[in-house]
């Protein structure tokens, strides 16, 4: 995971007989909803510990002092709740405050090719493309394939208010990552996982409910990722399903335009249940990929040590990011 801080120390975890990991708490606070998992791995597969969702009041504009109240509140509230184990998280940057893009890294000419240091390219190319002052800036790059390098930018009071939610819910801060990475990690490990899907570039989406993120990737390694603001509760008809396509397939244009000697295999949507099944038909039939389906709940077991708090049967949530942050 590329973390905008470095790890911190962390309160010790208490130890669960016959665990042999537990996962730090993974928290996706998303524009319309907070959400958090716990995971843990004996050596054979992973298995749920805890769960938990709380959806934003509509009357809570998403980034004022109200809406920050309430994140804290209902992170106290959840991780309260007995279910989770210990204090330590790995935390996302929502979608609407991280900041994406693209570079092409640049090599010189003489008797050897020699890369330009990565700083100096990112600053060059990306500073006048920035929504905020570059100073205020919080700056990391993922190297790709075929000389592309993707940029994730972040303003340093954004993450700072981030930091205040967790610290004052009690919570100690392992590291805060970004979504497209928790997206890529979550397909890898419970999607990917067979000798044929190693080297195949995937088209990963997770629809939420105001947003769709977008992430290409091969197994873990990242290689685009775009967070498109429409999500379920404007897919109510034929005709916002098709606008959702024609953004999609803008993204599959700009991947081929930045990766020649890439192919896209499949489309493999993360959303499980929150989102209708014959919205996902609809999207893979227009975009003419083959596809699959990825429940996060379905390809986990549970602990049997301690109720999760979630329920199987009917449960709408969307868990990929947040599996995936707590996977880290």
């Amino acid at each position: 995971m590329i973390n905008f801080l470095r790890d911190r120390t962390s309160t010790a975890v208490p130890i669960l007989r016959g665990i042999t990991r537990l996962s730090p708490i993974g928290v996706d606070v998303g524009d319309d909803a907070v959400t958090l998992v716990q995971l843990t791995n004996n050596g054979k597969g992973v298995s749920l510990v805890a769960g938990a969702n709380e959806n934003r009041p509509a009357e809570i504009s998403f980034g004022s002092v109200e809406w920050q109240m309430w994140a804290l509140e209902s992170i106290r509230k959840i991780t309260s709740n007995g279910h989770f184990r210990g204090k330590e998280v790995v935390a996302a940057i929502p979608q609407a405050d991280l900041f994406i893009d693209y570079v092409k890294m640049v090599r010189t000419e003489g008797r050897k090719e020699e890369t330009v240091p990565v700083d100096d390219a990112v600053i060059s190319k990306i500073k006048r493309k920035l929504p905020f002052e570059f100073d205020d800036a919080l700056i990391k790059y993922i190297p790709a394939e075929e000389g592309n390098a993707l940029v994730m930018a972040a303003e340093r009071k954004i993450i700072d208010r981030h930091l205040a939610i967790y610290e004052n819910a009690g919570l100690a801060i392992k590291s805060i990552g970004i979504w497209p990475l928790a997206m890529a990690k979550c397909y890898a490990r419970f999607f990917g996982r067979r000798q044929a899907d190693i080297d195949a570039v995937v088209y990963l989406l997770d629809i939420e409910a105001n947003c769709t993120n977008v992430v290409i990737s091969r197994q873990e390694n990242l290689l685009f990722a775009r967070s498109i603001p429409m999500g379920a509760n404007q897919l109510g008809g034929e005709e916002t399903v098709s606008r959702l396509v024609l953004e999609l397939t803008g993204c599959r244009r700009h991947f081929s335009s930045m990766y020649k000697r890439s192919c896209i295999e499949r489309l493999v949507f993360l959303s499980g249940r929150a989102v209708d099944k014959d919205i996902c038909v609809a999207i893979a039939k227009q975009l003419e990929m083959p596809a699959q389906m990825g429940d996060c709940l379905g390809a986990v077991d549970y602990t049997g040590l301690s109720e999760s708090g979630v329920d199987r049967r009917d449960c709408r949530v969307n868990w990929a990011i947040a599996f995936g942050l707590s996977l880290s």
